[in-house]
Parts: structure tokens; sequence; C-alpha cells
């Protein structure tokens, strides 16, 4: 039972990301904020509506979940890179070197492919997982590396990932 839910959901990451390359990410509702007398910024919402309170830095995530593989949390941190096809994963820079892939809760929302660079305030669920062999070699095809890159991926790596249901984007 387990082997097939895995099956299906390995199926699942690898065919969502293979649809339309032309579709965009859903249009996201707008709030202009002002952080000081001087500067406007303007932050887009994607999936439920959240706020930035009490997000924590990304490179705190590792020392609070310590031995858990799994914790509801809000975190914030840099984009270093968004799916290309549609906007349906993208990685926060983590200063330990190793980036966090975010997925988004029900495949419900995309990012802009656009949006590396920006700052992102996620609510969901951070969790320790083995990223497939398959799914690792898909998700550098849709950042685009070339074949050699997917050559040299040869196993599983066990990974901190994060599922958001909700995002602000700055």
């Amino acid at each position: 039972m387990k082997k097939m839910f895995l099956v299906a959901s390995c199926a699942t990451l690898l065919f969502a990301c293979g649809g339309n390359a032309n579709q965009q990410a859903p249009a996201a509702d707008s709030l202009q904020t002002a952080p000081n007398a001087n500067a406007e910024t303007t932050a887009s919402f994607y999936g439920e509506k959240i706020t930035e309170d009490s997000a924590v830095a990304i490179g705190e995530l590792t020392a609070l979940m310590g031995d858990k593989t799994e914790m509801p949390i809000k975190i914030t941190g840099e984009i270093s890179d968004v799916c290309q096809k549609k906007g349906c994963w993208m990685e926060i820079k983590n200063p330990n070197g190793e980036a966090v892939r975010v997925t988004f809760k029900d495949y419900g929302f995309f990012m802009p492919k656009d949006a590396a660079g920006r700052t992102a305030i996620m609510d969901g669920i951070a969790k320790v997982e083995i990223t497939s062999i398959a799914d690792l070699k898909e998700y550098a095809k849709d950042a685009g590396e070339d074949k050699a890159a997917l050559d040299a991926i040869t196993e599983p790596k066990k990974e901190l990932v994060f599922e958001a249901n909700g995002v602000i984007l700055k």
C-alpha cells in the first residue's frame, strides 16, 4: 500500500510540471504597504491569504525542527529558482547551502516564473523527505539543466522540503 502511494505521489509530481507551458500563474491580489514614508512595496498573495506575523528565517528552520520529520511553520527567504514550465515549484536560498524546494498545496496555485530574487513569506508544512531520482531529474529538467547534469543524478536525496498553503511574494 505504501509503495502504491509513493508511486502515485511520484507520478503526480512528474506530470504536474509537464502540462501546458504557456499557462501563466493565476492573477494575484495586490496589497500596497508603506514600510516607511520614503518607499512603497507591492506584495502579491498566492493560495490562502496569510500574514507576515511570526515568520522565521529559512536558516532557522533546521534547528527549529530538531528531530521532527514534519512541522507546521511560517518561513521567509529569498527565492533562488522557480519552475520555468508553470511556476509549480520554487527553491528558497538556505544559508547552509542547500536550497529548500517549495511546492504548493494540492497544486492549487503557482508562482510567477520570474520570481527569483524576490522574498517569499510562506505558511505551510516543513518536511524531511527522500526525493526519488526520477523527481530530482524532473526538477533539474524543469530548471533547464543540460543532459550531463541530468545524467549526474544517480541517487535519491534526503532533503528538507516545504509545502506551502499560502505565499506572500515581495
